[in-house]
């Protein structure tokens, strides 16, 4: 299974909750926006972690073949 992270950069408030809790995926770029590391991954738990952290719901998991969404829920 491959999962899918997509990120919405005009909702993000810069918070950087979600580059705290997966930098191997989110990082704040210049602009202090969240950037996407890696779009397509292997599941982790920190990925689904990250989007239901996030206070905009600006990051989104989804199934890659599916296209249903795994956070946030």
């Amino acid at each position: 299974m491959v999962w899918k992270i997509e990120a919405d950069r005009q909702s993000c408030l810069g918070t950087g909750m979600c580059a705290g809790s997966a930098p191997d995926y989110f990082e704040l770029d210049n602009t202090g926006k969240v950037r996407v590391i890696k779009d397509d991954i292997e599941p982790d738990e920190a990925v689904t972690d990250a989007a239901s952290l996030c206070p905009v719901e600006a990051i989104r998991v989804r199934e890659a073949a599916s296209g249903k969404t795994l956070a946030p829920l």
